[in-house]
């Protein structure tokens, strides 16, 4: 199993500092959660419904009614391999790496490829990415992933997109056009747990062909969502004047965050975190980490993930430990 950002209990036994101190900055996700509101006591007591709403509200919000209510986007993730007979697969990567590993388990031919014109070139069937890429913060035009959902369709092939980080910027997704007419084969990953700081709620959604979403809804089977976090998606999704405000903050919030990182080497920024490409990357996430900073480290392609900090003393936490970096000769 591959290990994720946010593993505090892991960092502070081996580096021997009180859970409490830590600072958590390794996930990515958004810092100021949504205000969930008071749950009805009903919620706990009774089993979920799917008429309660909140497939209206996510059809409303993301433009698109082609969707799947899912138990986190890591649940179709999984699955979704084993609906395609196993053929090549092309990973615009470096990317989350749940989702070669997720293809390669259900048999499929791999491909790992730097850039979306290179896995269009390769000619496989499928290929997948994420944008905004995690970890590299590159971040698609709309217009080139519809050309190439209409590459791949021609050739028929899939594109499937992750969009867990599409929320705070919105206008590069594409979301509202999966399974429709115009991209029949699209199918598109969304996510409440980074734009909506919902993480523990664990509550996601795939857009796209009627096929799979039905084959899909039969192997996740009865009540995927809890029904509490069914009750907070609904009101967070209906939300637009906090979605609104939340977008405009993160935006600024962001750019300070880059910027302050700036002496740290190359920097790429989505709206819930940055990306420093430097030689230093183990030196550097040893160095957050004695401070009780906890980032997001990928070795193999020499990058370091921030996610945003909360309270004003995380950012002067955070900014110390920055003018105390030293990077080795």
């Amino acid at each position: 199993m591959l290990e994720h950002g946010g593993r505090l209990r892991a960092a502070a036994q081996h580096y021997d500092l009180p859970l409490a101190d830590w600072l958590d900055l390794s996930t990515g996700i958004n810092p100021e959660m949504y205000p969930v509101p008071p749950i009805d006591p009903a919620c706990w007591n009774r089993l979920p419904e799917d008429d309660d709403g909140l497939e209206e509200a996510a059809a409303a919000y993301y433009g698109n009614a082609r969707l799947l209510v899912l138990p986190g986007a890591q649940a179709a993730l999984q699955a979704l391999p084993a609906l395609f007979k196993p053929l090549a697969v092309a990973c615009v990567a470096p990317l989350y790496e749940e989702h070669p590993q997720a293809w390669e388990r259900a048999g499929h031919r791999l491909r790992r490829l730097p850039s979306l014109p290179r896995a269009l070139a390769a000619g496989t069937p499928n290929v997948v990415l994420c944008n905004p890429n995690s970890p590299t913060a590159a971040t698609l035009p709309r217009d080139d992933l519809l050309l190439a959902a209409r590459q791949l369709e021609q050739r028929g092939g899939w594109l499937i997109v992750d969009e867990a980080f599409a929320d705070a910027e919105p206008e590069n997704g594409v979301a509202d056009l999966a399974g429709s007419a115009a991209a029949p084969r699209l199918i598109v990953l969304r996510s409440l747990g980074k734009f909506f700081g919902l993480g523990g709620a664990r509550v996601g959604f795939i857009f796209g062909d009627a096929g799979i979403l039905g084959r899909l809804r039969e192997m996740l089977g009865p009540w995927p969502l809890s029904h509490p976090a069914r009750a907070v998606a609904r009101q967070a999704l209906r939300d637009s004047a906090w979605q609104a405000a939340m977008r405009g903050r993160l935006a600024r919030v962001s750019l300070d965050l880059a910027e302050r990182l700036a002496p740290l080497g190359q920097i790429q920024r989505t709206a819930l975190f940055c990306t420093i490409t430097t030689p230093h990357g183990a030196a550097l996430f040893e160095h957050f980490a004695r401070r009780a900073i906890l980032t997001r480290r990928f070795e193999q392609h020499g990058l370091l993930r921030l996610g945003l900090p909360g309270r004003e003393d995380d950012w002067q936490r955070l900014c110390t430990a920055i003018n105390e970096w030293n990077p080795p000769c």
